[in-house]
């Protein structure tokens, strides 16, 4: 599959470009090179997609689930088939190692496409008998429209996981892409042409997220939002869907606790704590940024810490022996700077890393930079506080149970933590305490699509995954039946 290079929009099931005729520049974050351009959508753009989704949408919601499924499937089974073009897409697109996008992005996002495909058959309805006076019954009827808005970081996983959910339910969707990674969702939009999916059922939108994420979420035609991003865009989001009454969905962020107990399996836990840290660069909202770690270990874990991440790859995002590409932008590798250099004035030791990294050749004027450990920091700090989202970790050690809990919920934000011990009950009566949305016990990203995930507090409102998803992009009817 092909990736063009002037991209269009999907309105309609058509490609076409922005009616003001603009194109703004995407960047290759690995090499700081224009690559591609993509479509400067306006609210007209916009516009367009709601009428054809109003078009679409009575005979998509009343189709026969099989057929609905059988079209879901279909683009699964494209997206699995040009894997390797996606693949390669997202690591250009995102500046991640190839084997990243082969072996996470690429594979669940026709995950996701089979999942709800699936879940629409067997998602029913329930029956309640009032004796000798009623019957009631519940549908879940299709939303209507509805509209997906996803980031950089994860860019076909976040928007299949929305939109896969939302088709499956009979919802037409107005989604979009965050501007620094549009090229897979342009893929996407090729294989929902070649699946023969319904003109209008989905549309996306590319341009800027100031412009076009607001509109979504204010036009009035739109009766729900699913979000992921930043706290701020999401703050946006949130009072413009409460005004217009919105059925809202929103992951914002998070800032979340690594808490390490004495008697963990060493290996496994440094294993897993390397990737919770740096994956991705720590472009996750899920990454562990702070680690809190029992006094007693604390020093052999710091020292292992530092050997661990001196011995990581950083370079090609094609290099079979990559393990970090790049950040996904000059921008983005300058407020992670700037992190760094906040920490040391709020009194942290720099013990490893960050700064960019100066590569040669092609990559000269790519956004490498080499991860950031940090110690001494108090909870209270900015760098503690505010969610970077980069290749930075603080550490700190801790006493007790009861100051583990406490230094994990020091933040505002509460969307996930890992807990490593092998006595289950203290990590199970320490996960009942944490105010996250999501705790992993001995573990990090372990994920069942049938599980719902997301954050409470500034992290977000509402779930993703499984049978909430499909609830969230359903409606609820109670029909009573009286005898």
């Amino acid at each position: 599959m092909q990736t063009d290079k002037y991209l269009k929009n999907y309105i309609d099931g058509k490609l076409a470009p922005a009616t003001s005729g603009q194109y703004l520049d995407n960047i290759n974050p690995a090499t700081g090179k224009v690559y591609t351009h993509f479509p400067d959508s306006s609210e007209e753009d916009l516009q367009r997609a709601i009428e054809a989704a109003e078009r679409a949408q009575p005979a998509w919601a009343a189709m026969d689930p099989q057929k609905r499924f059988r079209i879901l499937m279909r683009i699964a089974d494209i997206i699995e088939q040009n894997s390797d073009s996606f693949a390669r897409a997202e690591t250009i697109d995102t500046g991640k190692p190839l084997s990243m996008s082969h072996s996470v992005d690429i594979p669940r996002a026709h995950a996701h496409f089979r999942f709800f495909a699936s879940s629409l058959l067997h998602y029913g309805n329930e029956a309640f008998h009032l004796q000798n006076e009623a019957t009631s019954y519940t549908l879940r009827q299709p939303i209507g429209i509805v509209g997906c808005i996803s980031p950089w970081n994860l860019p076909l996983y976040q928007f299949s996981w929305k939109v896969a959910a939302a088709l499956a339910c009979g919802n037409c969707v107005i989604a979009k892409t965050s501007e620094w990674s549009p090229v897979t969702t342009y893929l996407l939009s090729k294989a929902c042409i070649e699946a023969n999916l319904p003109n209008g059922v989905l549309n996306i939108l590319f341009g800027q997220d100031q412009v076009l994420d607001l509109a979504i979420a204010k036009h009035p035609k739109i009766e729900a939002i699913s979000f992921t991003g930043d706290l701020e865009k999401g703050q946006k989001i949130l009072q413009a869907g409460i005004k217009h009454v919105k059925k809202l969905q929103l992951n914002m962020g998070g800032k979340n606790a690594n808490i390490i107990f004495e008697d963990c399996d060493f290996d496994q836990m440094m294993i897993n704590t390397l990737r919770s840290s740096f994956s991705n660069n720590g472009q996750h909202h899920y990454a562990c940024s702070r680690i809190y770690v029992e006094e007693n270990l604390y020093e052999k874990f710091k020292a292992e810490l530092i050997k661990r991440t001196s011995f990581l790859k950083i370079g090609d995002p094609f290099s079979t022996i990559t393990d970090l590409g790049a950040l996904i932008s000059k921008e983005h590798m300058e407020k992670v700077q700037s992190y760094v250099e906040l920490a040391q004035k709020e009194g942290g030791t720099l013990l490893y890393g960050g700064k960019k990294m100066e590569l040669t050749g092609e990559l000269e004027e790519g956004y490498f930079f080499r991860p950031a450990i940090i110690e001494g920091l108090p909870p209270a700090c900015h760098t503690n506080q505010e969610e970077v989202f980069g290749p930075l970790v603080t550490i700190s050690p801790f006493v007790s149970e009861a100051e583990a809990v406490q230094l994990a919920n020091s933040t505002p934000f509460g969307l996930a933590a890992s807990v490593w011990s092998k006595d289950l009950s203290k990590a199970s009566r320490i996960s009942n305490q944490l105010k996250s949305g999501v705790v992993w016990i001995n573990g990090w990203m372990v994920q069942d699509l049938r599980a719902p995930f997301g954050g409470i507090r500034m992290s977000g409102h509402d779930r993703e995954g499984g049978l909430e998803s499909l609830r969230f992009f359903s409606n609820t009817k109670n029909i009573a039946i009286r005898y």
